[in-house]
């Protein structure tokens, strides 16, 4: 690799990491001092706090993990315009496509970050995010909406009427249990909670009626201990639960759920493509990125980094509409996902052949 291409390259990684380290620690100010009322009035331990704040940074970092490296690359192309340093490059016989090579490689190391995030860092702080949020910030009022009912099995239906991510507390539950068209038993329990170290369920005020030809078989304890062949994802709000998995078990649970007929699975599938799609944005914004502040103007950098913030804000318009009608209808998650990376890798196509004349 030559000086050029190490010189752009560092500066490239240099200023993406300044981008982070500035605007994070603006979110994470505005993020706690929107949150701390809640926070001291329900006595949240310093460490969890902390570790609250580490997720919610690697988490939304990774979000907008492509519009950071967009403006950065703006930011430090647009000052080499202006120094006229990419006029002595070019002047010296260097191509533009040979010029654009170290911004590639940039690219393709942050896109490998990237994916590690998006597969497995990414969920666990996602998971460690809205755990926090449900035991402390959100509380009983936030979850009495949030009823579950879901067929788990061609035999079985659950409901809760709430789930506690951070005790595996349902409460309100029923299982229904079915043979043909005919439900043949039904449980209820107060509440329902797993215990991860037994693997068993405890249910509290538990009542079982088994329907017979006869006389119907009633049962009642205050408290039950048994295994079920649900998993406790299952009890878990379906909004919540595919952004904490990481891409192995996201899959697994896709397959799983389809084998179910879950209503939800362009949502799952949302989130599955999203984690392939975010590195290949990185790739197309740095392109436009390169294309738009690589010309010197009238304007200066101002004007650059003004068209770029709008280039970012048409992108995550774009994400939000086809990802919220994915969500809610059925339109398709893979058509939602890639749909803002075609539309934008063509204009970085248009941009790149301008910015070679």
């Amino acid at each position: 690799m030559k000086i050029l291409d190490w010189y752009i390259l560092k500066r490239y990684l240099l200023t993406f990491l300044m981008m982070i380290l500035l605007f994070i620690p603006i979110g994470i100010t505005v993020h706690l001092a929107e949150k701390i009322g809640k926070i001291l009035e329900r006595d949240a331990p310093f460490g969890e706090v902390m570790i609250y704040l580490l997720d919610f940074t690697v988490y939304f970092a990774h979000l907008l993990f492509p519009l950071f490296l967009f403006l950065s690359v703006i930011w430090f192309t647009s000052k080499l315009a202006n120094n006229t340093e990419i006029v002595a490059f070019l002047s010296s016989g260097v191509s533009f496509s040979r010029f654009l090579r170290p911004y590639l490689i940039g690219a393709t190391i942050v896109g490998l970050i990237s994916i590690v995030l998006g597969l497995y860092l990414a969920p666990n702080a996602s998971k460690g995010f809205n755990d926090f949020q449900y035991k402390y910030l959100k509380g009983k009022k936030s979850t009495q909406n949030q009823k579950l009912y879901k067929q788990i099995n061609d035999n079985d239906i659950i409901y809760v009427s709430s789930f506690d991510a951070s005790r595996a507390q349902g409460l309100n539950f029923s299982l229904e249990h079915f043979e043909g068209d005919k439900m043949t038993y039904k449980i209820n329990a107060n509440s329902i909670r797993y215990m991860q170290e037994d693997s068993i369920y405890i249910m509290r005020n538990y009542f079982k009626r088994t329907v017979t030809d006869g006389k119907d078989i009633l049962e009642s304890e205050r408290r039950k201990d048994t295994i079920f062949s649900f998993e406790l994802e299952d009890l878990v709000p379906d909004d919540y639960i595919a952004e904490t998995l990481n891409y192995i078990d996201l899959k697994r649970f896709i397959s799983r759920e389809e084998k179910r007929g879950s209503s939800n699975i362009g949502r799952y599938k949302l989130e599955l493509y999203r984690k392939w799609s975010l590195p290949v944005s990185v790739f197309i914004l740095t392109i436009i990125a390169v294309a738009v502040s690589s010309i010197k103007r009238r304007g200066g950098m101002g004007v650059n980094l003004a068209f770029g913030i709008t280039i970012a804000m048409i992108f995550v318009f774009f994400d939000k509409v086809f990802g919220t009608m994915a969500a809610q209808s059925d339109f398709s998650p893979l058509i939602a996902v890639w749909f803002p990376n075609v539309i934008f890798g063509i204009l970085a196509v248009i941009l790149l052949y301008n910015a070679k004349r």
